[in-house]
């Protein structure tokens, strides 16, 4: 290979610099072109025993390399951070923080949206719409050529991995919050949640209005995210998310562990109207191009990140009275699904 892409090589580097500080697999092997590109997972903190855990994933998309970079950024503060943080090494010793920062190295590799299939792995996983999708956004299985590929030969080998990956969390939390880093949508960020392939309500939504509660009242000057279900803004096929979501509503031994599957949408469309000559520049749909303001994307979502960690610690999805579930569950169905209750 003549060269690796940015975003694995620098994560290979830490995982080499800091490996007795982190946990690592090999998720899948990814052959392309007679070379192998590998999916890491790493994690940091508890090892085995059941406990709350963040997972934070980058790199769905190889065009939108901001993603992978935002995440392995706080990867990389943590792992410096370690040494001398006696508040987040108190943090480590009550949660486990997961990563898989770059999902699609081969995309990566080419600058593609999709894998070295030309395959959209979030088009990928095995659930479909009854609903009327987006035209061409919510997947399509017309050919490999076209945008939004879902695949048609089950699912690709990235997908395969994080869903076996995310499962295997599943079994060793108390609780699960995922925040999967994007960009290419909108003036402003967005976080979504479930659903992607539907207009029903998410089952766990009084989870997400508990924090965003929180959030809201902890840091009131830092509330530029717009949270609400994917479904309202479009509906697709084959979300990795919904799909797993919905497998885990279906394992009744482990449906009870909280799993708020967050996708972090970067408004990239604010960066092209501030440079506007992003648009020449394919690359310059997804990430911003400027050095000033890549840095202040990699720096800007740490607060988010950190706030998730923190309410992991403080397990406030576990220890939430059903009392104060059922308040939750009227004020997120009123605030979120109102008119579809009309």
């Amino acid at each position: 290979m003549d060269k690796l892409p940015f975003e694995l090589d620098t994560l290979q580097q830490l995982i080499d610099t800091h490996h007795l500080k982190l946990q690592y697999q090999i998720l899948a092997d990814i052959p392309f072109r007679n070379e192998h590109f590998p999916l890491y997972s790493v994690e940091l903190g508890v090892i085995a025993e059941p406990c709350p855990t963040v997972l934070f994933v980058g790199g769905v998309h190889g065009v939108e390399r901001i993603g992978a970079q935002v995440i392995l950024a706080l990867l990389n503060s943590l792992l410096q951070r370690l040494v001398w943080d006696k508040h987040l090494q108190q943090l480590l010793s009550g949660i486990r923080l997961a990563f898989v920062p770059v999902v699609n190295p081969v995309g990566l590799f080419l600058g593609t949206r999709g894998n070295g299939n030309q395959v959209d792995l979030m088009r990928n996983a095995p659930i479909d719409s009854a609903e009327k999708v987006s035209f061409m956004v919510g997947g399509q299985r017309l050919s490999p050529r076209l945008p939004w590929f879902r695949g048609i030969g089950g699912m690709e080998l990235e997908t395969a991995g994080v869903v076996a990956y995310v499962q295997q969390l599943l079994k060793r939390s108390t609780s699960l919050i995922s925040l999967d880093a994007h960009s290419g949508f909108g003036l402003t960020d967005h976080i979504w949640f479930p659903y992607a392939h539907t207009r029903a309500a998410f089952e766990n939504a009084h989870f997400i209005f508990h924090l965003k509660q929180l959030f809201e009242m902890s840091y009131p000057h830092h509330g530029h995210y717009r949270l609400a279900p994917q479904s309202q803004f479009y509906r697709t096929h084959g979300d990795i998310w919904d799909y797993l979501y919905r497998q885990h509503q279906g394992e009744t031994s482990n449906a009870a562990v909280p799993f708020l599957p967050l996708t972090l949408e970067m408004g990239s469309w604010a960066w092209i109207k501030k440079n506007p000559r992003q648009i020449f520049n394919f690359a310059g749909f997804f990430n911003p191009q400027k050095t000033h303001r890549h840095h202040r994307i990699l720096r800007r979502h740490t607060v988010l990140m950190q706030f998730l960690m923190e309410a992991a610690y403080a397990k406030e999805l576990e220890q939430l009275s059903p009392e104060r579930l059922a308040e939750l569950a009227h004020s997120a169905q009123h605030f979120w699904y109102r008119e579809a209750k009309s």
